[in-house]
């Protein structure tokens, strides 16, 4: 019997979507600060799990949890169904997350290279074994991420072929393989989807701000939202979304949050982390006054000493 922590969760459901180099433990625990209800991995290599099987490698390194966090899920990407259940048994094992999900909607060429991501709803008969192996070797719920449509073959198509599999959540962007990430969202397929599915059907794509956020969950009535580059530069917005207003933080409050990022990086990941958080710090100045400035400034910060020095704090 699966523990299935999303038939818990009040609608709408937040979710902090999978980033790859951005959600990390030290973002994850900020974002739930901040009102999300389930946080998301960085994408994990079931492959190399599967040939890395040493206690301390890179991939658990990348998936390592903090003792705050709640309703962490784990994303594994790969394409070749024989490394799924090694790959998911590990994870249940040494990472014990709150769920485990399958990404099937990755449109970057380095992963759909791999025949992962995307490139799954290519394949439905081998995206079914992939699910299937996971799902066969874990208690915790199973979830998978796709997009709207990709090869010719629609969402809808993928959800229907994948019906009487036991998948708890999906989280559907709605944009195509062509489209990217830029372009309209189709919130009509992700409407349907919710009427054929089961499971929570989580929207994603393009939502940016509280106005956007209302509408998605107006236009597709899924049981809740995934923020990804939303969140980056935003992390409040999961706050603003759970008490439906506007948050504007002021300078003092913006700085504060930085310093905060930087701190928890350090003390999570050593001395010399700020430099590897530069790109993520530069997202918090978007359309921000003197933005471009603090950038400029920011891209060559060292450590904590040389952020408090350029903020002023």
């Amino acid at each position: 019997m699966r523990n299935n922590f999303w038939l818990k969760l009040k609608t709408p459901i937040l979710v902090l979507a999978p980033i790859a180099g951005f959600t990390n433990l030290v973002f994850r625990e900020i974002c739930q600060d901040y009102g999300a209800d389930v946080v998301y991995s960085e994408m994990a290599s079931a492959t190399a799990l599967y040939y890395n099987q040493k206690e301390k490698n890179k991939t658990l390194e990348l998936l390592k949890k903090s003792k705050k966090e709640k309703n962490y899920v784990v994303q594994l990407f790969g394409g070749d169904e024989k490394h799924f259940p090694l790959a998911t048994k590990i994870v249940s094992e040494k990472i014990k997350p709150a769920g485990i999900d399958i990404n099937c909607g990755c449109p970057v060429s380095k992963v759909v290279k791999q025949s992962a991501g995307v490139d799954l709803m290519n394949d439905k008969k081998r995206a079914r074994k992939i699910i299937k192996a996971v799902i066969d070797n874990t208690d915790l719920p199973v979830s998978i991420k796709i997009r709207k449509e990709a090869y010719g073959t629609t969402a809808i198509e993928f959800v229907k072929y994948l019906a009487d599999l036991d998948i708890s959540a999906i989280i559907v962007h709605g944009r195509s393989l062509k489209q990217g990430f830029t372009g309209e969202i189709d919130y009509s397929v992700i409407k349907e989807i919710n009427k054929i599915f089961e499971g929570k059907v989580i929207a994603n794509g393009n939502i940016y701000n509280l106005e956007i956020a209302n509408k998605t969950l107006k236009e597709t009535q899924a049981d809740g939202l995934a923020l990804a580059r939303g969140a980056l530069n935003r992390p409040w917005l999961f706050e603003e979304i759970k008490k439906e207003k506007p948050i504007n933080l002021n300078k003092k409050q913006l700085f504060s949050l930085i310093i905060k990022h930087a701190k928890l990086a350090e003390k999570e990941y050593g001395e010399n982390t700020v430099v590897a958080l530069r790109k993520h710090l530069c997202y918090y100045m978007q359309n921000f006054p003197q933005a471009s400035t603090y950038r400029q400034k920011l891209v060559h910060a060292s450590n904590l000493s040389d952020l408090k020095e350029i903020l002023k704090i």
